[in-house]
């Protein structure tokens, strides 16, 4: 053994190798279970694809950085799920591409905030943040109300996440643009935001 031990300390390449062959057997052990474990690869119970609507939403979600401020993972621990609600599960996401957990909380965990407020709640918050929550330190997103959602993106898009494994049937594909047209951003927002963390939520 300790011949073999010399061998690798005096050679850079053994050592390189033999590093690379330890830490590929661990990230093996790590990730290999994961594929065969149902409850990370499987949607939860009621969990549905997001409408034409929510999609776009989510695309301006992405755009204007908000996942950068809000997480959208509950975490475990007491304090959390007394503040958020029921921990986050892998097969809430399984529809997610990409995903948008974050990793800075500035502003609170939005992973069940669907149904907690109404819509004119959101667009008066998403105005002006400071109408609602005076000690907020959100911006204000007012140009949303003016832009119109990109109808003819949403259908390529659904298109797009239906070859990862997304089940956008070609009805919801088809119905997408007329869906949509006519829509603001804000009202796309909107959307995407209230249907967040249901399933789970009407699963308990």
């Amino acid at each position: 053994m300790e011949k073999i031990q010399k061998l690798i300390e005096e050679r850079v390449g053994y050592l390189i190798v033999f590093t690379l062959i330890v830490i590929s057997f661990a990230g093996l052990v790590e990730i290999v279970p994961l594929m065969f474990q149902k409850s990370t690869t499987e949607p939860v119970a009621g969990l549905k694809p997001f409408t034409a609507l929510q999609l776009a939403g989510r695309d301006v979600y992405q755009r204007e950085g908000c996942f950068n401020c809000h997480s959208q993972m509950i975490r475990p621990l007491r304090a959390e799920t007394e503040r958020y609600g029921h921990y986050s599960v892998a097969g809430e996401s399984v529809y997610d591409h990409p995903f948008l957990w974050g990793s800075k909380r500035t502003g609170p965990d939005l992973a069940r905030v669907g149904g907690r407020y109404s819509d004119e709640w959101h667009r008066v918050h998403l105005i002006n943040p400071r109408d609602v929550v005076p000690e907020s330190n959100m911006p204000a997103f007012p140009w949303l109300a003016r832009n119109l959602v990109d109808a003819d993106s949403v259908p390529k898009h659904m298109e797009a996440l239906r070859k990862v494994g997304v089940p956008y049937s070609d009805k919801d594909i088809a119905e997408a643009k007329a869906a949509v047209d006519g829509k603001s951003e804000m009202d796309a927002v909107i959307a995407y935001l209230q249907g967040l963390g249901l399933a789970l939520k009407n699963a308990r």
